[in-house]
């Protein structure tokens, strides 16, 4: 199934209302079940230890759709983390698997504090700001977090429409929850092309 955009859908998996994502599979490494991991945590030593499981965000048409993976273990090659699973035995699995969100359940998430990843409920609401040559320009709230295997999108309701901003560090590089604050970076274009044409009523 896809989305009106051709993107694949992949449902969030079910771990509970108080799990976190942790990581992205992205490609594979060697021919043991390698697989390359992009990290949404501060703490891989704390979420990716042997025997941790977990919850797969794949498209429903994958095998993967519904199953879980458990770690045997975390390796660095080159500074960039690669994951080994016992689901995941060798390359044409890990192949087959590439592209999916790994989340964590609730009892999981309480065994330790996460320094740096968010709940969607707690993005949701969130002012996204910019900094402009005046100050800081308020560009509108975060409606909605969208999660794809590919990458993760923030819908942000703007006055003259929704726009669809990557959740990636090099545009948002900052939340702060406490002053209900997202800051972004936005390539230039992505907010000013939804502005009324020079002439055109914005009503």
């Amino acid at each position: 199934m896809a989305d009106a955009s051709g993107r694949a859908q992949a449902p969030r998996p079910a771990s509970g209302a108080g799990s976190l994502r942790v990581g992205r599979l992205t490609k594979p490494h060697g021919l043991k079940g390698g697989v390359k991991l992009e990290l949404f945590t501060d703490n891989p030593e704390l979420r990716f230890t042997p025997g941790a499981v977990f919850y797969l965000q794949v498209p429903e048409d994958s095998q993967w759709f519904g199953r879980t993976i458990t770690m045997r273990e975390l390796r660095w090659f080159n500074e960039a983390p690669v994951g080994f699973f016992t689901e995941v035995p060798d390359r044409t699995a890990a192949e087959s698997i590439v592209r999916a969100i790994l989340w964590i359940d609730e009892e999981a998430v309480a065994e330790g504090q996460e320094d740096d990843a968010w709940y969607d409920h707690q993005l949701v609401g969130l002012q996204v700001v910019r900094e402009g040559a005046n100050g800081p320009e308020v560009l509108g709230k975060v409606a909605e977090v969208q999660h794809f295997p590919a990458q993760d999108l923030i819908t942000v309701t703007t006055a003259n429409g929704p726009v669809l901003v990557p959740f990636v560090e090099a545009i948002v590089p900052s939340v702060d929850l406490e002053a209900g604050v997202m800051h972004v970076t936005p390539p230039a274009g992505l907010f000013e092309e939804l502005e009324p044409a020079e002439g055109e009523d914005p009503a």
